[in-house]
């Protein structure tokens, strides 16, 4: 009879198992509309879509690779200095990101200031490698980074076009609604672009994620 225990080594790379791993985050296990994880920066580096995205691959490059890191050094890592390594793993990674941005994107890379940085002190990052990454083996704890950076990165992408188009009108700083429609009455709707309405907007995806799912009520 096959032996069909999770650790199997060989367990099929992207078995039901882990798909789930990428999958559960953009649903019922993500990370701001159901763990509430990650508000700050949904709140901050959503004005544009353009620089969310960005924020989106940072987290999520981040999360897969010092989730990976820790796996693979877990049995070697003394418990009373695992969260030092912890953070110095994730700073370390940080910074390579944070360089490579003023590199290739120095434009967006000024307008998330400090909020790169502050992927270090990310509620996502610490949570993952403590509940997972500390008990898994790489691959599956990878693919846990990819899918809970994912699902972070999602929502952020969902606030930042709402606030893009309807606070400036424009997507990636080009113009969408029609010059005529301004030429009408047509106003941007300058609240869209202060922080306060991003909390709006991440409360009404969660409004309307509980109300499809009404299991996630009881989280």
């Amino acid at each position: 009879m096959m032996n069909t225990n999770v650790n199997n080594s060989k367990e099929p790379a992207f078995s039901a198992k882990n798909l789930k791993l990428l999958q559960n985050p953009f649903n019922s296990e993500n990370p701001i509309t159901v763990q509430v994880l990650g508000i700050c920066s949904a709140l901050a580096v959503t004005v544009q879509i353009k620089p969310a995205i960005v924020m989106a691959l940072s987290v999520t490059i981040v999360t897969a690779f010092s989730n990976l890191i820790i796996s693979s050094l877990r049995n070697g890592i003394p418990s009373r200095i695992r969260i030092i390594v912890q953070l110095v793993v994730i700073a370390a990674l940080v910074i390579i990101v944070d360089q490579v941005l003023k590199a290739f994107v120095y434009d967006v890379s000024k307008k998330l200031s400090v909020f790169v940085g502050l992927i270090i002190t990310n509620c996502i990052l610490m949570g993952r490698l403590e509940a997972f990454a500390m008990a898994n083996k790489p691959w599956p704890s990878f693919l846990d980074g990819i899918g809970n950076g994912l699902g972070y990165g999602m929502i952020l992408i969902v606030v930042g076009f709402f606030r893009e188009i309807l606070g400036s009108g424009s997507l990636f700083g080009y113009q969408i609604i029609p010059q005529a429609l301004y030429n009408a009455g047509y106003e941007d709707n300058g609240l869209m672009i202060l922080p306060p309405m991003a909390l709006i907007v991440v409360g009404s995806i969660i409004w309307v994620q509980r109300a499809k799912n009404r299991k996630l009520i009881e989280k």
